[in-house]
């Protein structure tokens, strides 16, 4: 097998905050892999189980081997794109795993995706009714009946918004902050140029004149008809960002106000890309 060179940078985030548009703009350029949320993060989730303590793997193994068998997975995982420089993989556990890519992949860097919890919310909220004729896997059963459900079922301590928001915020306060770079949606669909080039220059990587931001294409049907939520990946050619008025309920997207706790950067080492506060109502 011949060793994979390629730079590992991560997209990581909260839902519905623009990691698909943002992978869809990064994989414009040739030299880059970016796609949808691999299978790379629950491998390393499952086979760092395997290697802990209390399982009789850990008996049989010496520190230097658990690190080198990690670091071969991720090598391994992206071994057929030898033509891909840059890989970006995509997972929201990565801001939970920052201690992780950093003693992997020193040079790495995390890239979050954020919007206002309000918004994530509403926007996962269109995406169930635009397919009201089942239930969706996004909730548990007995979390599918009203948007007070749904959404207090969303932001609970191991579900899609809430995990991922505990573990951004871990990562911003944590001692890697430096390796991560938030980038707020609003600011992204607006201006999406300014952002890329940022980001950029955030890894280093020279600017690449071919970006379109007339023409983006990605979907995964198969993926969200899998899920119940049909166009949860699917992205519009053009990049714009497009104001609306939520429909959740007034108290329910008030109670979700304030938790945009990256526009305070006190405390924090991460680099912030951000818009001004979008009025919800």
């Amino acid at each position: 097998m011949t060793s994979h060179a390629s730079i590992f940078h991560f997209i990581s985030g909260l839902p519905r905050s623009g990691s698909t548009l943002l992978s869809a703009l990064l994989r414009q350029n040739p030299r880059f892999h970016a796609s949808m949320t691999s299978g790379l993060g629950a491998l390393v989730n499952g086979v760092t189980q395997m290697m802990s303590p209390g399982s009789e793997v850990a008996l049989t193994m010496a520190g230097e081997q658990r690190q080198d068998i990690l670091s071969g997975l991720f090598h391994s995982y992206y071994q057929h794109l030898q033509d891909k420089p840059v890989i970006f993989d995509t997972n929201r556990m990565w801001t939970s795993r920052m201690p992780l890519l950093k003693a992997l992949h020193p040079k790495a860097k995390v890239i979050a995706c954020v919007r206002d919890i309000p918004w994530v919310m509403d926007s996962l909220e269109r995406r169930v009714r635009e397919n009201p004729y089942h239930f969706t896997r996004l909730f548990g059963p007995m979390n599918q009946g009203t948007v007070y459900s749904r959404v207090e079922a969303l932001m609970g301590h191991e579900a899609l918004v809430g995990r991922a928001w505990s573990g951004l915020k871990e990562a911003f306060y944590g001692d890697e902050a430096d390796a991560l770079l938030v980038v707020e949606y609003e600011y992204l669909s607006r201006m999406p140029e300014k952002v890329l080039r940022l980001i950029y220059d955030f890894i280093g990587e020279p600017w690449f004149e071919g970006h379109d931001f007339e023409n983006v294409e990605f979907d995964a049907p198969e993926f969200d008809e899998a899920l119940g939520v049909s166009g949860l990946h699917k992205v519009r050619p053009k990049v714009e960002f497009q104001s609306r008025r939520s429909i959740l309920p007034p108290d329910l997207f008030k109670k979700f106000e304030g938790m945009d706790f990256w526009r305070e950067m006190a405390g924090s080492k991460a680099f912030v890309i951000a818009g001004k506060r979008e009025e919800g109502r």
